[in-house]
Parts: structure tokens; C-alpha cells; sequence
């Protein structure tokens, strides 16, 4: 695969493209959209236009942009916006009040709400592009002022788990790693992750770094056959909600056959026997040592070992 076949994928070049002007301003800063956090250089001109660039300094994209990274400078106009209060009346079409009566009136329906039903009444749902500022103000009016919990935010929600898993695995909510070890790796697995379109700016540097070392080795487990797998030497379409027996299988084949790294096991880490009896009983009969599933292409240059494979890895059914 090419660079030139990933149609999201966007290169802007360096930011000394931007057009020479002398009374312009330009603030470094951060792609708001996917969790890649790449660097952005917007230049505003003197006419109020914008343009936007990658950083070529930057870490995470190194001056590479995608698609909706490379659109930004459109989405500053006030074209679309919503600048005043609007309140639907009796006609049922939207019509512009002032601060003072919007305010009024969405606290009038929270206290009629309360005063029939009590606080429980009321939720929030907070969006996850806040400020710490903000969840903080957002919190304090929900349970100070309100009086209730039931406040969620998209943030939390979405990465519960892997919050989780961090604090279980590691001690504290970090990834401990960084994109240079993924470009040094020798082996790569990505789960559940349809890196090509939900972060392409690492996925270019994965494909990069796989064209520049075609020994360099890729593993997609997902359900879906998506256009990551494309990159993939090998695809498990594991079935929902099987992957658990998968990485218990996994564990359990590598202390079977001795492939544990004792060393680093016995300096960086504890619990290992727990984790291989809990690990033991819920690993399916049926999860045997196998080789891998033929359903997927992989290259004749690439036989590897057998693997826990027989967990029923067929495509899924369509949902519809």
C-alpha cells in the first residue's frame, strides 16, 4: 500500500507555505478534533482571514494535517453560529431574547422540575471539549447548587475503561508509551482501532514505517473488516465480546510454552501468578491452541507461530 491510497489522509507541507505577511499574527496550538494532539500553526492576516498549517516541529504530525485537521481555518467564520439567545414561542419558530430571559427561563423549568419531581429529576450530559474550568462549574452546579449527581460527561464515558485498565495495569491513568515506539516496534496490535480513519496522521507514520521496514508486522483484532486491515499482515475478526478469551488464551499460551520475559516480569512488575490462575478457567474449551484462521490473506513470507485462533473468528453478521 501506497501513501498515495489513503484518500483521508492530507499532507499541508511546512508552515513556510503560509502566504508573507508582515502585519499577520501567528499562535501555535493543538487540532481540537481526534486524540493524536497534533500541532497547528494559524496564521491570522490583517483582513481577518485565516489560514492554518501543520507544524512541522510538532512531535505528533511533524507539519502533516488531516483532512478535517487541514479545515480548521473554516470553521472560524460566524457564518452557521448560533450568536444570540433564541427561544421557540407559542408558533413554534425560534425567536431572539436577551441573556436576562433565556437565563430566567431555563431556571424557572430546572426549579418547576425540582420542586415536582426533586433534584434526581434533572441530569446533565456535558460535552467532552470543556475545559478542566468548565466541568468544574458544570459539577458545582449539578451537585452543590442542584443538589444531585447525575452529571456525565462524554470524556468520562468514553474513556472509562481504558481509564480503568491504565490505573489496573500501570498505577495511574498514562499511557506509557509514545508514536516513536510504535514506529520501532517489530510488531504492532491494534484493537478495536480503526486507525486509518480515526487517527490517519498515525497511521501514515505506521504505513511509513512499515514501507521503510516491510519486516515491520501488523495485527488488527476487529470485529470489522475495516480499511486498517488493509495495512494488516494479519486480521482476527474476533467475534464481540470474545477478545477477553483471546488475551487470557494469549497469556496463558506464552507461560505454557516459556516466551515470558522473566527479567523484566521480576523487576517492572506484580501479580503475574494471579493473572495466569484467573486467566486459566475463563479460557474457553474451545479456545485451543491453533494455528491461525486462513479466512484472511496474510504473505507466504510471514508463517507464524500457532496461536490461540479457534475462538470462532468468522466476519460479522450484518446489523442492519
Amino acid at each position: 500500500m501506497n501513501l498515495s491510497d489513503i484518500p483521508v489522509i492530507l499532507s499541508t507541507g511546512s508552515p513556510t507555505l503560509l502566504s508573507a505577511d508582515a502585519s499577520a499574527t501567528v499562535t501555535d496550538t493543538t487540532c481540537p478534533y481526534c486524540g493524536v494532539g497534533c500541532g497547528v500553526r494559524a496564521t491570522r492576516h490583517a483582513n481577518g482571514s485565516v489560514e492554518v498549517a501543520g507544524d512541522a516541529s510538532h512531535g505528533s504530525n511533524q507539519g502533516r494535517l488531516c483532512v478535517k485537521g487541514s479545515a480548521l481555518a473554516e470553521t472560524v467564520g460566524l457564518e452557521g453560529r448560533l450568536l444570540h439567545p433564541q427561544v421557540r414561542g407559542a408558533d413554534g419558530a425560534l425567536q431572539q431574547v436577551s441573556w436576562d430571559h433565556a437565563l430566567d427561563k431555563v431556571a424557572q423549568g430546572f426549579k418547576d422540575i425540582i420542586a415536582e419531581h426533586g433534584p434526581d429529576a434533572v441530569a446533565l450530559y456535558v460535552s467532552g471539549q470543556l475545559l478542566t474550568e468548565d466541568y468544574y462549574v458544570a459539577n458545582k452546579l449539578m451537585k452543590g447548587f442542584i443538589g444531585s449527581a447525575n452529571i456525565d460527561t462524554n470524556s468520562r464515558l468514553c474513556m472509562s475503561s481504558a481509564v480503568a485498565g491504565h490505573k489496573r495495569a500501570f498505577g495511574e491513568d498514562l499511557v506509557p508509551g509514545n508514536y516513536e515506539d510504535l514506529e520501532l516496534a517489530d510488531l504492532v496490535v491494534l484493537v478495536g482501532s480503526n486507525t486509518a480513519w480515526c487517527h490517519p496522521i498515525l497511521f501514515q507514520r505506521l504505513l511509513k514505517a512499515k514501507e521503510a521496514r516491510p519486516d515491520m508486522k501488523l495485527v488488527v483484532i476487529d470485529p470489522r473488516r475495516t480499511a486498517t486491515c488493509e495495512l494488516a499482515d494479519l486480521h482476527l475478526p474476533v467475534k464481540p465480546g470474545t477478545d477477553v478469551w483471546l488475551f487470557n488464551g494469549l497469556l496463558h499460551y506464552l507461560a505454557q510454552h516459556g516466551a515470558l520475559d522473566q527479567s523484566f516480569i521480576d523487576a517492572h512488575t506484580s501479580g503475574l501468578d494471579a493473572a495466569l490462575a484467573a486467566a486459566v478457567p475463563r479460557w474457553p474449551r474451545r479456545a485451543r491452541t491453533a494455528p491461525m484462521s486462513p479466512r484472511w490473506p496474510r504473505p507466504a513470507s510471514w508463517t507464524p507461530k500457532p496461536c490461540v485462533a479457534s475462538m470462532r473468528c468468522s466476519p460479522p453478521r450484518r446489523r442492519w
